[in-house]
Parts: structure tokens; sequence; C-alpha cells
């Protein structure tokens, strides 16, 4: 399980900072803000755009185009399942609808407690283990459906995946 800071101002600007100098600055500043905070939020955007001498469009751009960065904090835990062609051709949809009633959360949402993100994520390279998942940062293959029963158990009880 993350933990994040809470936003603030005055953080995202410090690591603004530190990594305006790299090449390609905003990827990484998106990156480290969502590292950071487990989100990237919208006064972050015109932030950005300054630092960086970009118009807010350019980096509203690319902070919706790619999928994993979170406009939203995310839940106590984040659960991606895997929607590429591999993972659906072995039950991943049917996995995944299975996950969404087991944890009490849409697809793409948090739970309204705030326990848990779950997100659809495009390919983890597992596929000769799928389907597949990320949950928490630990990849997981071979998913099935007693997995997702011992994840949501995990979670319902205060746990993050793979605690003893």
């Amino acid at each position: 399980m993350a933990v994040y800071e809470d936003w603030s101002t005055e953080r995202a600007a410090q690591v603004i900072s530190e990594n305006r100098h790299l090449e390609g600055a905003t990827m990484p500043i998106l990156h480290a803000l969502q590292e950071t905070f487990g989100f990237v939020p919208d006064p972050a955007v015109p932030m950005i755009a300054e630092s960086l001498n970009l118009s807010r469009a350019e980096v509203y751009g690319v902070l919706t185009f790619y999928h994993d960065f979170r406009r939203e904090a995310p839940g106590r835990h984040v659960v991606k399942l895997c929607a590429a062609e591999a993972c659906q051709s072995v039950g991943g949809k049917a996995l995944a609808q299975y996950a969404e009633e087991k944890l009490g959360v849409d697809m793409g949402s948090t739970s309204p407690d705030g326990r848990v993100t779950l997100e659809p994520i495009y390919c983890l390279g597992l596929c000769a283990c799928a389907p597949s998942a990320l949950v928490d940062g630990q990849l997981v293959g071979r998913l099935d459906r007693d997995a997702i029963d011992e994840i949501a158990d995990c979670f319902a009880n205060g746990k993050s995946f793979g605690d003893a």
C-alpha cells in the first residue's frame, strides 16, 4: 500500500523544480508529482506550464493522453487489471467483472470509502501468465477468482495483498 503526501503547492513547486532540468521534463514532472501525491491535481497544470514555458493545453494534453496518470486521489489500495488481448483471451474480462463485484467498485473508479481503486492497464508483460494484475505495485500472474477473493479479504481486513 502506497503512502502519499497531502497536496500542497509548495511541495509541488519543489517537485517541479527538482525535475524541470530533465530533457522532456513534462513526463518526469508528471510522474514525480504522481509518485509524491498519488495523482496530478488540476492546480499542478499551470504550475508545470509556467515552469517549462508551455501552454496549459500542452501540459493538460500530456496528462490526459496517458492513462496511467490520475487526476484524482486513488484509494488506499490500487488494483490494476490487465485488459490487453492475451489476458482477455483467457477470461480476463469475466475476471474483471468478478473483481468489480468482489471489491465493490466499478472499473476506473475508487470505492466510496476510499479503500480501493480498480483500474484497467494495457499489458503488464506477463502474457505467458495471463490473466495478470498489479496489486499495490506487486505483479500477480495467473490471476483467478481465488486470488481476487484473497485480495478482497486482505483489503477488508486492513492488510495489503501479500502481507503475512
